[in-house]
């Protein structure tokens, strides 16, 4: 019995981790926000996700930061067209709350893939950066496994983790 149990924890300790985790409700709550602001489907909205980075474990959202509340013109055009002038204002939030932008996410009309101007535009121009697209301008399909999960890697290079069989984001 001890050999089965030790096996049994020695796997369960070695499976791989999320990268990034939210608490369920918290990740309900900010996607319905962000459907909300799509101004019933005729414009897409976003958000920074804002949290707890620790080294070599996985980031946690602690809060969703919307871009219109950062940048009143941020969603002017119907797509998201975010002012870099404006993260100061990010920043100050981050720093009164004591935590990090740990993943930005948008909601797309259609399916989840990135487009052109999301490949060579990220918001957060940053290797490491986590961005997540929620399809259908996020009224249905918001949780891992039908949404877009990507990690920029710097000069253009995009990791897709949509569909990958280690968990990336894990709702709890």
């Amino acid at each position: 019995m001890h050999w089965f149990l030790s096996r049994l924890f020695g796997w369960l300790h070695d499976q791989p981790k999320p990268r990034i985790v939210c608490d369920k409700a918290l990740w309900m709550a900010g996607v319905a926000e962000l459907a909300r602001r799509t101004m019933g489907c005729q414009r897409e909205s976003g958000a920074f996700l804002i949290g707890d980075a620790p080294e070599r474990r996985p980031r946690v959202i602690r809060a969703f930061i919307y871009y219109d509340d950062i940048d009143d013109r941020a969603l002017e055009t119907g797509i998201v067209r975010f002012n870099g002038n404006k993260m100061p204002r990010l920043w100050e939030i981050c720093r009164q709350r004591g935590l990090r932008v740990v993943a930005d996410i948008h909601v797309h009309p259609g399916g989840y893939a990135q487009s052109s101007s999301d490949k060579t535009d990220p918001v957060m121009p940053r290797a490491g950066h986590y961005a997540f697209i929620l399809p259908d301008f996020a009224i249905r399909n918001v949780t891992p496994g039908s949404i877009g999960q990507y990690e920029y890697r710097g000069n253009g290079v995009w990791i897709d983790h949509s569909q990958a069989a280690v968990p990336f984001l894990q709702l709890r």
